[in-house]
């Protein structure tokens, strides 16, 4: 990861994605917006309890540091749907926890205080994807159902795609207390000291099981809730906003 400050906007890139010189992402920490305690200050989410003007400029924000065109969000549920991303698309807000997309300038984002945004990208059929992947998400493989449905519409092959894992709960915090009924038994052996799991190795093991190449996958180590001044943490301040991971293609250059 590297990290780039933009017109006040403090983000990270991963390193193998930043060296695709068609693609744009970023994911962003809390800091540089202008929303109010306790959304303070980067949240992008909106039925919060959060000033709407606040979250559309915190956006407007993103959107220009990220250098697209436009935004598309979705209504994250923490389910299976994987939404391709179409011309025009940018004005609804599909319900899905994962888009896919191969239109420049359209810029996918992730909402998250917690769980996981997984960032995925084709260097070779110029194809790119967003995961809002929590426990559950990772309970239903939403992962392995974002990469199949890029190989089914798009002709992707596992092997040339890269992923980033971005901030989220780590080992040191993802406590399940009722992990036997909540998790599958396939899950145990990532299983810690007391009822803590480590969710970055289980997405590391789906994406290689859904065919990526270990070495694509670069995962960011930070924890949310350790690091909640940086990152909205759901579990550390239960009232908070959400974090933005973004990626897309970028814009056609003006001729």
């Amino acid at each position: 990861m590297h990290e780039v400050k933009k017109d006040g906007i403090l983000f990270h890139r991963f390193d193998h994605l930043g060296h695709c010189d068609r693609l744009c992402h970023g994911v962003f920490t809390r800091q540089g917006g202008v929303s109010a305690p306790p959304f303070d200050s980067l949240n992008v989410a909106d039925g919060l309890g959060d000033a709407p003007a606040h979250v559309r400029e915190n956006r407007q924000r993103i959107l220009r540091a990220t250098g697209g065109t436009d935004l598309m969000w979705m209504r994250q549920v923490h389910g299976t749907r994987v939404h391709i991303a179409e011309k025009g698309a940018a004005t609804g807000t599909p319900v899905a926890d994962a888009l896919i997309t191969a239109i420049p300038g359209l810029l996918l984002v992730v909402q998250v205080a917690d769980c996981q945004p997984v960032l995925l990208y084709d260097p070779r059929r110029h194809i790119a994807a967003g995961v809002h992947s929590g426990w559950k998400g990772s309970v239903a493989n939403i992962l392995g159902r974002t990469v199949a449905g890029m190989i089914s519409e798009f002709g992707c092959r596992p092997a040339d795609i890269l992923a980033g894992i971005g901030p989220s709960l780590g080992p040191c915090c993802a406590e399940f207390r009722h992990y036997q009924t909540e998790l599958p038994e396939a899950f145990r052996s990532y299983k810690g000291p007391r009822s803590h799991f480590d969710f970055w190795a289980i997405s590391v093991d789906q994406l290689c099981r859904a065919g990526l190449q270990k070495d694509n996958i670069e995962v960011q180590k930070v924890c949310t809730r350790c690091h909640d001044d940086r990152y909205f943490s759901y579990r550390a301040e239960k009232i908070t906003g959400r974090f933005a991971a973004v990626i897309g293609l970028s814009p056609p250059q003006p001729t």
